[in-house]
């Protein structure tokens, strides 16, 4: 084998998969035949109900006369709407990140001291293991951001004497541990990667204990370690949009599943990173921004209806960008009028593109914010409204703050830890059953025939 066999693909592959993709394809109308709800989720595309929550709640519908219709959406933390949450944090108020990620796991808005006091918990546990950054996150750094931090916490449930025990009380501590650590997990990563890789300069700041889990990552990201106070302010709330959407989305899904197998924290994070990753759910930031890079290339006029609108067809007709048929941050698999989210997002996103000079970019945003919905309705057949979700703006706030793309989805898996650890404890503290559902065999038998009759 050369040294490229982990990337190299041979003819003999591609036959292979080809092998593969015939004895794989299922007839989807055998799906309405057997009322299979694939991706568990119906025809309207509303996902089937698996299990209870007291965590979380997603709004996008209201009764009118005993029928359910579409409503502009409204997202709840333990019952507070996040509009209040986000609102009740005036400009030199303290950082909400951390009240909220003690409403989640606690279920209760914390008081000033207790808020205090847990502050300080997590600035404790800020602090890797000694030589863990120049043993684990210095070796072998890799392209994806996503895959160096699951490594490293997997890599963590070797220093963890307790790492397999599931009692609420420890497994509160591995979660308020990983909290912590997380924002150093992923941007020393990507300290590493940017060393190694493209030659810069190696900086691994050390962060002081009286930050913000906002301010921490500016602090260690930055060469200065330099930020500005709206800076810091934008980025913790949109740590606080993303940091849970309840326990149907796939990466939080995915926690509940591997949960109730009864295995270790770090085992059960690796795999809801493992999902965070995909470009269909914490991944589609970053293919917003690309295509928005791509349209700004392609467009001769960023303000003329016509053209954008041109643009956003050969999108649909899988004709620009990647061809992939999708005009990404628009539409969700449960909002539909709009994402609670992404209304929060846009004036924090004007303010800011005002203050940085991004003002045509804000414009295209907001000019394909107006047109794609009415160009996907009239190109596809939807069962819902479309509409921006939080994906269409997060990326858009980020490239203004100046941050890395690599780090667009680790910054979601910082701030969505949080949900996670609620959602595990959540799980563990019913000690059901293992998930498992059903999948019809659709393959007829056969007998076995001896490989000489092949």
């Amino acid at each position: 084998m050369t040294n490229n066999m982990f990337s190299e693909i041979t003819p003999e592959i591609v036959e292979l998969a080809k092998r593969s993709y015939s004895s794989s394809v299922i007839p989807s109308d055998l799906y309405v035949k057997y009322d299979v709800k694939r991706g568990l989720r119906d025809v309207n595309g509303k996902g089937v109900l698996v299990g209870l929550t007291n965590i979380s709640e997603i709004c996008s519908t209201k009764v009118v006369n005993g029928e359910s219709v579409p409503a502009e959406g409204e997202l709840f933390y333990r019952g507070y709407n996040v509009q209040d949450l986000v609102r009740g944090l005036k400009p030199d108020s303290h950082f909400g990140f951390e009240e909220c990620t003690y409403l989640l796991l606690f279920g209760e808005l914390p008081t000033h001291d207790q808020l205090s006091q847990f502050s300080a918990l997590l600035s404790d546990y800020r602090s890797l293991p000694t030589s863990f950054v120049r043993d684990i996150i210095m070796k072998a750094p890799s392209k994806d951001m996503m895959n160096t931090l699951a490594r490293s916490v997997l890599t963590l449930y070797s220093y963890d004497d307790k790492a397999d025990d599931i009692s609420l009380p420890n497994v509160l501590r591995q979660c308020l541990q990983l909290i912590s650590l997380f924002p150093l997990l992923s941007v020393y990563g990507y300290q590493a990667y940017r060393h190694y890789h493209d030659g810069a300069s190696l900086f691994i700041h050390t962060p002081p204990a009286e930050l913000s889990t906002a301010e921490t990552i500016l602090h260690i990201l930055r060469p200065d370690s330099s930020y500005t106070p709206l800076e810091a302010k934008l980025l913790d709330i949109a740590l606080i949009l993303h940091m849970e959407h309840g326990g149907g989305n796939n990466s939080t899904f995915t926690n509940h599943l591997v949960s109730s197998s009864g295995t270790d924290t770090y085992s059960v994070i690796a795999a809801s990173l493992g999902s965070l990753k995909g470009p269909k759910h914490g991944g589609a930031n970053i293919k917003v921004v690309k295509m928005f890079q791509d349209m700004k290339a392609t467009l001769k006029d960023w303000t003329d209806e016509e053209e954008v609108g041109n643009y956003l067809t050969a999108l649909l007709h899988k004709e620009a960008f990647d061809h992939a048929g999708l005009i990404y941050g628009m539409g969700h698999a449960v909002y539909s009028l709009s994402d609670p989210r992404a209304v929060i997002f846009r004036s924090f996103v004007e303010r800011l593109s005002e203050e940085k000079g991004y003002e045509k970019e804000f414009a295209l945003y907001a000019l394909v914010e107006r047109l794609a919905p009415k160009i996907i309705a009239r190109e596809r057949k939807i069962y819902k409204g479309v509409s921006p979700n939080v994906d269409f703006f997060s990326g858009f706030v980020y490239d203004m703050l100046g941050l890395p793309l690599e780090l667009y989805t680790p910054i979601f898996a910082i701030a969505r830890i949080a949900g996670w650890s609620a959602h595990r404890l959540e799980e563990l503290s019913h000690n059901g059953k293992i998930m498992r559902p059903a999948y019809r065999n659709i393959c007829e038998r056969r007998s076995y025939l001896p490989m000489d009759e092949r």
